[in-house]
């Protein structure tokens, strides 16, 4: 719009626009988080010693236990990823 152009008056008829609904707004922006989202997930050094770790684990080995045998298999991962690798998978 041109600012020396007089601006319309306003149409008695139109209507007001409707109330800000912040509930409304809110879930809407959720929904479209979740939609634009993507799940990013890479396979772990782990997961190839799944059955392993596993087996281990369940008879009573602990993640420093296994942290240890990791690293006799040239698995290069630090105690706190087996710890999650467990506490994800086990």
């Amino acid at each position: 719009m041109n600012p020396t152009t007089p601006r319309k008056p306003t149409d008695p008829l139109e209507q007001p626009p409707p109330p800000f609904d912040a509930q409304a707004e809110a879930a809407a922006l959720r929904a479209h988080t979740q939609a634009i989202r993507k799940k990013r997930y890479l396979p772990s050094k782990l997961d190839r010693y799944r059955g392993e770790l596993l087996q281990l684990h369940q008879a009573g080995v602990t993640a420093a236990e296994l942290h240890r045998w990791l690293r006799a298999k040239k698995v290069n991962v630090v105690p706190s990823t087996v710890r999650r690798w467990l506490a994800n998978n086990g």
